[in-house]
């Protein structure tokens, strides 16, 4: 086996626990991962592996065998999981003729008495024993390094749980998303289901700009202080946030409130014209009203909620330079002039922001982010998930993330009536300067679009996630309408010559 570190060892009272840890693994386990049981007759093995099964199909009537005399079990779940049982296995070349290398390949492959073939069995598998101890069981778990993280997260999250009264509660997968932020869904006993933010603390990653590693120059949030911060400020204004039940910092765990589970698209994924309307209502209401830039956070700290700067829309819009335009020429990066006239544009821009209106802005107000909740009433209605990101700066940014929705294509007749209904509310608000807002939108909206081109590839190339992809036509047809805006020709004749926009846009 791999380098792995100390085994990790467990004492199961009963066949409850036993349960949970098969539910706890099905968070820890990805595609590839082999898990082999080990242990006498009547030790869990089966147990185990069926609670596994079902919380990764997040079903627990679902039906699993003994596979016993079939030798395995195969389930097309979240992630494929093959349930292998080598007992009655002659000899471990049949492995093969299983088709164990193809559902390793595709999926998660648990194996009850593996000895039957251990020769057969991956190098980097991770190996559970379970052993009688008195009245319960004693599992001892040895994993290659990065594997036993996993489990150890699962289990550290356990223990959470646990300080705050839900040691039994049910977990189960909810999200991921682009960063590395990843959600369960608890179910308590009692109390009703509530939302587990996984946010492991990261080494700091390689310097980009001064010195300084992307998430310092972008300033983006690096812990849950400013989620906290920021959730209670907006909560204690009348909006609908998470409340926090529990948080651990230096580990980057919280247990919040589930603000619901409808969102502003339809089953078809289209998007639902009366909620983007009232998150819109929702945005202008808080943009309308004045946030200080200090606010208090957990364990009597301060969050200082970070400027939108020069330097992090810069840092954004190079992206489109350091990732889109090599890939979209095959490799080639920008000549040095081209790259210097386009930060240059830039520049200037960023000094047309002088004037604007800046206010809090959420950083990423969009489908993913807002959850709907149509039984309340006025801002109540539009539950917010994701600023833990946010900044002081043009409000206008705002309005360009959800009027052109980075995940959702917003037609022209919607988007005018976004921006129709939003501007009639700031209007009313009074002290409104519309057209410096309108210029300041088409420059965040440029700012946000070559943001995004430059990060899809990025999520493609270097992180592996090529689904995103397909949002790119998108966020060039919104790159478009924003370079509409006369104040954007030097930026809009640049992307020409590059060919990322045509001449006519």
């Amino acid at each position: 086996m791999t380098a792995s570190g100390a085994p990790i060892s467990l004492f199961l009272a009963d066949e409850a626990a036993t349960i949970r840890l098969g539910e706890d693994l099905a968070l820890a386990l990805k595609a590839g991962d082999c898990l082999t049981l080990s242990g006498d007759l009547g030790a869990g093995k089966s147990s185990l592996a069926r609670a596994l099964i079902r919380a990764t199909a997040d079903d627990p009537g679902l039906e699993v065998p003994s596979p016993t005399f079939t030798l395995v079990q195969s389930y097309d779940i979240r992630i494929p999981v093959s349930h292998f049982d080598l007992y009655r296995l002659a000899d471990g070349s049949e492995l093969e003729e299983l088709g164990f290398d193809e559902a390793l390949q595709n999926g998660i492959c648990l194996v009850e008495w593996p000895e039957m073939a251990q020769h057969e069995m991956p190098e980097d598998r991770i190996v559970l024993v379970l052993e009688h101890e008195g009245q319960g069981r004693r599992v001892t778990i040895t994993a290659p390094e990065k594997k036993a993280e996993r489990i150890e997260r699962v289990l550290a999250i356990r223990t959470f749980l646990g300080g705050l009264g839900y040691e039994t509660a049910s977990r189960r997968f909810l999200t991921g998303d682009a960063s590395l932020r990843a959600y369960e869904a608890v179910y308590p006993a009692t109390g009703g289901r509530k939302i587990l933010m996984d946010w492991p603390p990261l080494p700091e990653g390689p310097p980009v700009l001064d010195g300084k590693p992307y998430p310092k120059v972008a300033h983006l949030a690096e812990n849950a202080y400013p989620f906290v911060a920021i959730a209670d400020a907006l909560r204690e204004r009348g909006f609908a946030t998470p409340e926090i039940y529990g948080v651990d910092y230096a580990q980057g765990i919280l247990l919040i409130e589930d603000l619901g589970t409808e969102g502003v698209l339809d089953a078809d994924g289209l998007p639902i014209a009366e909620r983007y309307r009232e998150s819109v209502a929702c945005l202008a209401r808080l943009h309308g009203m004045q946030t200080p830039q200090d606010i208090p956070a957990g364990k009597g700290q301060i969050h200082h909620v970070p400027d939108f700067d020069r330097t992090a829309m810069k840092m954004e819009a190079r992206l489109l330079l350091d990732w889109h335009l090599p890939w979209k020429r095959g490799g080639a990066a920008a000549a040095e002039a081209e790259r210097d006239e386009y930060l240059s544009i830039w520049d200037a821009l960023i000094d047309q922001l002088a004037e604007a209106e800046k206010n809090l802005l959420l950083r990423d107000f969009h489908s993913p982010n807002i959850i709907w909740r149509g039984e309340k009433q006025g801002v109540q209605k539009v539950g917010l998930i994701d600023f833990q990101d946010a900044m002081i700066g043009p409000t206008s940014y705002d309005l360009a993330s959800i009027a052109q929705d980075a995940r959702v294509t917003i037609e022209p007749p919607l988007f005018r009536e976004l921006m129709d209904g939003y501007l009639d509310i700031r209007r009313s608000q009074g002290g409104f300067d519309e057209a410096s807002f309108l210029k300041s939108w088409a420059i965040m909206s440029a700012q946000r679009n070559c943001k995004l081109a430059g990060l899809w590839v990025r999520l493609l190339q270097r992180d592996g996630k090529p689904g995103y992809l397909k949002h790119m036509p998108r966020s060039l047809a919104y790159l478009h309408v924003a370079l509409e805006h006369e104040a954007l020709a030097p930026l809009r004749e640049w992307c020409a010559r590059a060919g990322i926009v045509t001449s006519e846009s």
